[in-house]
C-alpha cells in the first residue's frame, strides 16, 4: 500500500526565536502559536461509494473525493496535502489534485480483474498542511469507509460442460425435454457470465431449444425414416457473446418396442469347407419387460429345393451302395444313358442330380436279362420321389414299377405304384408256388406320397412280410389284399419304368397307367434285405443344422432334432440362456463339393408368461444361408501312352500290363497374389493341387470291341477287394467304380492286364481311360494308350539288303522325365549322332563331287577303275541275317509323323546321291546300273528294318 504524501508544514516562530538560548520556552510558544493558526481538521464525506472498470486505473467516486478545512484561507492549515489510505496490499491510491480546493482522486496502482475480486472496502483520510512548508503540526480528519466495486467486461464467451451430449428416444412421441445442454462464462458479472440464450445450428431438423437448454422434438420421429440425429448447439451469455464451439448433440431413435429378436443377419455366407458356422452369433430377444415364464423356439432349415430335398451325395446308385455297406447285388434300373445302359435314353432327366422326370406321357423298357425272371421271396426295392396330387378328377393309376406280359394277356406279376395318395405294391405269386388265397396287394397312406417334396422309400419284401421305410422310419401297411396265385404260362414278361406294358387286350401293345413326377435311384435287389443301419445312410443328408459346444448351452434348456437335422427345437425358461443357446445354432455342410445356392432358414418362436398360456407374439426371423460355388477340379490323367511289345508278352499268362505309370492328379486354379497394385498386367492362374474321391473310371476299347474267343482285358479281384472298389467286365471294356481315393484308383489301374491268345494277326490294340468324380459332375481328361506288336519275320538268304537305309529293328520307349504334368509320349526318332553323321557326309560328298568334276576329263579313264573298284567293295553278304520287320512302317504308325518319313527318304536320297558323285563320269553307261540298284533299296525300304547304330561311317 502507498499512503499519501504528508506535508508537514512547520510553525515559525516570528517572535522569541533565538538562535541558542531559551529552548525550552521557545517551543513551548510555537506550539501555542502553532494551535492559534491551525485550529480546525480537514473534513470529508463519511462514506463514499466507487466504480471501477477491469483493466482500467480510474476509480469513480461518489460523492467525489473533496476534503474542506475551516481554516482556510490560511495558508498550509487550510490547504489539504495528502490522502491516506488504511489497507494492507490495496491496489488503490488517492492523490491530491488541488490543494487549496481539497479536491483529490483515488486510482488503481495496477490492474483490475474482476473475475479475481468484485469489490473493495477501505479506510480513507484527509490531512491538511500543518502551519508551514516542513509539514508540522499537522491535522488529520475523520475516518471516511471507501466502498469501490469492479466493473465487468465482456472477455469470456460462453464453453459448454460437455463435449458432446447424447439421448434415447422412442419413435412416435413428442417430448418436453429430450435432454439439457449447460453452458457457462467465466466473466464475473451477472450480465456477462449469465447465458441468456440457446440455438440449434444445424438447419432442418425437427428439434428445437429453450433459453435453458432443453433439447425437445418438434415431430414424431419415425425410426424406419431415420435412427440418428446429430444437431449442433451454440450459447450466448447475455452480452451476445457466442460459445466459442459448439457441442454435438446425437439423439437416436429406436423403435416402439415390439417383442422380437434383433441383432441379426438376414444373409448368412458359408464356405466350402468351413465346418460348422454359427447362424446368429448376436441375437438377441426383446421382450418388452414382459414376465416371461418359457419360451420355446423352432429353427427351421428349407432344403427341399435343392437336389432330392436336402444337399445329398450325388454318386452313382452302386456307388452310394458300395460307400454305405450294403450287400452287393443291386440293380440300377434308372441308370445313366450310356452305350451299355440306353433304356433310359429318351426319359427326361436332370443329369447333374440324375433326376429323372414323368410327364405322364413316357416309360422305359428295362431289357430282358437285367433283372432275374423270378424274384424270390426276399427282394428289397429303393427310390428316391416326388410326387403331388393325381390331375383329373378320377385319379388312375400311375404305374413307377412294372412287371407285366409282354404279348397275348395283361397280367401284372409284380408292380409299385400310387394310386390316390396311396401307396401300393403288387405282388402275385406263381401257381406252382402255392395254391392257396395269399396277400397280394399292400396299401401306405401317408401324406408325404402327394407334398411335392422328396423322400426316399425302401420297400423290403420278406414274403408274406412286406415293410415299408421313408426317410428312415417304418410303416406298416394299413392294408392287406389277398388274391389267387397267377396260373403258369409260357409268355414272356415286360419290366417297365414310369408306366405298364399293357401287352393284351389292345389291338396294339402300348404303355399304360403313366407316371406323373419324379424318380431317382430306382433300384432292385434280389434275394437280400437292406438292414436299417444302411437306410439311414442312404437318405442321410450332408448339411443340416448344428449345435456349437453343446456343453455350453446352459442348464434348463431342452434340444431336439429330427432325423435329418433340419429342424431343432429348444425350449427354457431364462431369457439370457435362450438367447445364448440360439447363438451357439450353425450350419454344417460335410461335402467337399457342396451344391451351390440359397439355404432359406426359419425361426419361429411361442412365449408364456406368467399367469397367461401365451402373453405376447414374436414375429419369425426369415434368413438364408448363401452356400458358395467350390473350387473346380480338374482331374488329369497321364502316363505312357504308347508303346511295343513282342508277341510272346501277350500270349503269356500275365499278359501286358496296359497302364503301369499312370498318374491321377487333381488341380485348381487360385488367382495368383496381386503383389504390386499399380501394376497393370494380368496375373496368370496358380494351380495347386487337391485330394477328392473319384467314383469310376472306364477303361474303353477303341477300334472294335474285344473278341472273347482270343483276347481279354483282366484285373485280380483281390486288387478291387482290399481296395473297396468294385468293377464290370465287357468286351467293350472294363469298369471300375466305387467311392475311393485318387491314389486307389491309380493302383488299381495299374494292374490292369491285357492278353491275346493269337497275336500274330494284331497290329496293335487302343484303348481310353476316363475317369469322374461325383458321378460325372467331374471329369477327367481322355487318356488315349496304344499297345504294339512286335512281330519277327525270316528273310530269305538271296534278298539283297541295303544296310544304309535299313531302320532300326527294334523300338525303344523313350521316356521324358522332366515333363510330368503332359502326356509322355514313346516315339522312334532319328538319334542326334546319326543327324550329324548324315551332314557330314553330305558335305563330305559335295567336295569330293566338286574335285571330282574338276579332274574326270583329264583322268576319266582312272576315275571309272576306281568306281568299279568301289563298287566291288560295297557287295555284302545276308545270306545269314534275320530281320525284323515293323508293320507299323508298313501301315503307317501314328507313332511316325511325316517329318520323320521325309527324313528317312532324305536320308536315301543322300545315300543315293554319295553312289553317284562317286561313280563314273560315264553316266549313261552306269544309269541303268544305279536304277536297279535303288529301285531295289527302295522296295525294300518299306519292309525291312536294320540296326545302323553301330555301323561307321
Amino acid at each position: 500500500m502507498v499512503t499519501g504524501r504528508l506535508c508537514w508544514v512547520p510553525l515559525l516562530l516570528v517572535l522569541g526565536v533565538g538562535s541558542g538560548s531559551g529552548g525550552g520556552g521557545g517551543s513551548r510558544r510555537r506550539r501555542l502559536l502553532a494551535s492559534k493558526v491551525n485550529k480546525h481538521k480537514p473534513w470529508i464525506e463519511t462514506s463514499y461509494h466507487g466504480v471501477i472498470t477491469e483493466n482500467n486505473d480510474t476509480v469513480i467516486l461518489d460523492p467525489p473525493l473533496v476534503a474542506l478545512d475551516k481554516d482556510a484561507p490560511v495558508p498550509f492549515a487550510g490547504e489539504i496535502c495528502a490522502f491516506k489510505i488504511h489497507g494492507q496490499e490495496l491496489p488503490f491510491e488517492a492523490v491530491v489534485l488541488n490543494k487549496t480546493s481539497g479536491e483529490g482522486r483515488l486510482r488503481a496502482r495496477s490492474p483490475i480483474d474482476c473475475e479475481l475480486q468484485k469489490e473493495y472496502t477501505f479506510i480513507i483520510q484527509a490531512y491538511d498542511c500543518g502551519t508551514g512548508p516542513q509539514e508540522t503540526a499537522w491535522k488529520k480528519s475523520h475516518k471516511a469507509v471507501v466502498h469501490i466495486q469492479v466493473k465487468d467486461v465482456n472477455e469470456f464467451a460462453p464453453t459448454f460442460k460437455e463435449p458432446a451430449y447424447k439421448a434415447v428416444v422412442t419413435e412416435g412421441k413428442i417430448y418436453d425435454s429430450i435432454l439439457q445442454v449447460e453452458a457457462v462464462d467465466e466473466d464475473c458479472s451477472p450480465q456477462y457470465s449469465q447465458i441468456c440464450n440457446y440455438e440449434i445450428v444445424t438447419t432442418d431438423v425437427p428439434f428445437a431449444i429453450d433459453r435453458n437448454g432443453n433439447v425437445r422434438n418438434t415431430e414424431k420421429l419415425s425410426y424406419d425414416k431415420q435412427r440418428q440425429y446429430e444437431i449442433l448447439v451454440t450459447a450466448y451469455d447475455c452480452g451476445q457473446k457466442p460459445a466459442a464451439q459448439d457441442t454435438l448433440v446425437q439423439v437416436d431413435v429406436k423403435p416402439v418396442c415390439k417383442p422380437g429378436w434383433q441383432d441379426w443377419t438376414k444373409r448368412i455366407e458359408y464356405q466350402p469347407g468351413s465346418g460348422s458356422v454359427p447362424l446368429f452369433p448376436s441375437i438377441q430377444l426383446e421382450t418388452c419387460d414382459g414376465a416371461v415364464s418359457s419360451i420355446q423356439i423352432t429353427t427351421e432349415l428349407q432344403t427341399n429345393y435343392i437336389g432330392k430335398g436336402c444337399d445329398r451325395e450325388t454318386y452313382s446308385e452302386k456307388s452310394l451302395q458300395k460307400l454305405c455297406g450294403a450287400s452287393s447285388g443291386i440293380i440300377d434300373l434308372l441308370p445313366s444313358p450310356s452305350a451299355a445302359t440306353n433304356w433310359t435314353a429318351g426319359l427326361l432327366v436332370d443329369s447333374s442330380e440324375m433326376i429323372f422326370k414323368f410327364d405322364g406321357r413316357q416309360g422305359a423298357k428295362i431289357p430282358d436279362g437285367v433283372v432275374p425272371k423270378n424274384l424270390t421271396d426276399q427282394f428289397t426295392i429303393t427310390m428316391w420321389m416326388k410326387h403331388g396330387p393325381s390331375p383329373g378328377v378320377r385319379a388312375e393309376k400311375e404305374t413307377i414299377l412294372c412287371n407285366s406280359d409282354k404279348t397275348e394277356m395283361n397280367r401284372h406279376h409284380y408292380a409299385l405304384y400310387v394310386h390316390n395318395c396311396r401307396l401300393v405294391f403288387l405282388l402275385r405269386k406263381d401257381f406252382d408256388q402255392a395254391d392257396t388265397f395269399r396277400p397280394a396287394e399292400f396299401h401306405w397312406k401317408l401324406d408325404q406320397i402327394c407334398d411335392k417334396e422328396w423322400h426316399y422309400y425302401v420297400i423290403n419284401v420278406e414274403f408274406p412280410v412286406v415293410t415299408l421305410y421313408m426317410d428312415g422310419a417304418t410303416y406298416e401297411p394299413y392294408l392287406v389284399t389277398n388274391d389267387w396265385p397267377i396260373h403258369p404260362s409260357h409268355i414272356a414278361m415286360q419290366l417297365t419304368v414310369g408306366a405298364c406294358w399293357q401287352g393284351g387286350e389292345v389291338t396294339k401293345p402300348r404303355f399304360a397307367q403313366f407316371f406323373h413326377g419324379s424318380l431317382a435311384s430306382l433300384t432292385i435287389r434280389p434275394g437280400k434285405m437292406d438292414s436299417q443301419k444302411v437306410i439311414s445312410c442312404l437318405q442321410a443328408c450332408k448339411e443340416g443344422l448344428d449345435i456349437n459346444s453343446l456343453e455350453s448351452l446352459g442348464q434348463g434348456i431342452k434340444y431336439h432334432f429330427n432325423p435329418s437335422q433340419s429342424v431343432l427345437v429348444m425350449e427354457g425358461d431364462d431369457i439370457g440362456n435362450i438367447n445364448h443357446a440360439l447363438q451357439k445354432v450353425s450350419y454344417i455342410n460335410s461335402r467337399q463339393f457342396p451344391t451351390a445356392g440359397v439355404r432359406r432358414l426359419k425361426v419361429s418362436s411361442k412365449v408364456q408368461c406368467f399367469g397367461e398360456d401365451v402373453c405376447i407374439s414374436l414375429p419369425d426371423v426369415d434368413a438364408y444361408v448363401m452356400v458358395l460355388q467350390a473350387v473346380e477340379p480338374q482331374i488329369t490323367l497321364h502316363g505312357t501312352d504308347r508303346f511295343w511289345r513282342p508277341t510272346a508278352q501277350f500270349e503269356s499268362a500275365k499278359g501286358v500290363t496296359l497302364f503301369p505309370d499312370i498318374k491321377i492328379v487333381s488341380t485348381f486354379a487360385k488367382a495368383e497374389d496381386p503383389g504390386d497394385l499399380k501394376t497393370t498386367a494380368p496375373k496368370s492362374a496358380v494351380f495347386e493341387e487337391m485330394l477328392h474321391n473319384l467314383d469310376f473310371c472306364d477303361i474303353l476299347v477303341l477300334g472294335g470291341d474285344l473278341d472273347p474267343k482270343q483276347e481279354c482285358l483282366e484285373l485280380n479281384h483281390s486288387e478291387l477287394h482290399q481296395r473297396h472298389l468294385d468293377a464290370t467286365n465287357s468286351t467293350a471294356g472294363y469298369s471300375i467304380y466305387g467311392v475311393g481315393s485318387m491314389s486307389r484308383y491309380e493302383q488299381v489301374l495299374r494292374h490292369i492286364r491285357y492278353r491275346n491268345w493269337r497275336p500274330a494277326a494284331l497290329e496293335a490294340r487302343r484303348f481310353r481311360i476316363k475317369c469322374s468324380e461325383l458321378n460325372g459332375r467331374y471329369t477327367s481328361n481322355e487318356f488315349n494308350l496304344e499297345v504294339s506288336v512286335l512281330h519277327e519275320v525270316r528273310v530269305s538268304d538271296k534278298e539283297h539288303v541295303n544296310h544304309l537305309i535299313v531302320q532300326p529293328p527294334f523300338l525303344q520307349s523313350v521316356h521324358h522325365p522332366e515333363s510330368q504334368t503332359s502326356i509322355q509320349r514313346s516315339s522312334v526318332v532319328p538319334s542326334i549322332a546319326t543327324v550329324v553323321i548324315i551332314i557330314s557326309v553330305c558335305m563330305l560328298v559335295f567336295v569330293v563331287a566338286m574335285g571330282m568334276y574338276r579332274v574326270r576329263i583329264a583322268h576319266q579313264h582312272f576315275t571309272q577303275e576306281s568306281e568299279a573298284a568301289k563298287e566291288a567293295e560295297m557287295d555284302w553278304d545276308d545270306s545269314s541275317l534275320t530281320i525284323t520287320v515293323n508293320p507299323m512302317e508298313k501301315h503307317g504308325a501314328p507313332g511316325r509323323g511325316e517329318d520323320e518319313t521325309e527324313e528317312e527318304e532324305e536320308e536315301e536320297d543322300l545315300s543315293s546321291s554319295s553312289s553317284d558323285s562317286e561313280g563314273s563320269g560315264e553316266e549313261e553307261e552306269e544309269d541303268g546300273v544305279g536304277r536297279g540298284r535303288h529301285g531295289q533299296s527302295r522296295a525294300r525300304q518299306a519292309q525291312l528294318e536294320w540296326d545302323d547304330s553301330t555301323l561307321p561311317y
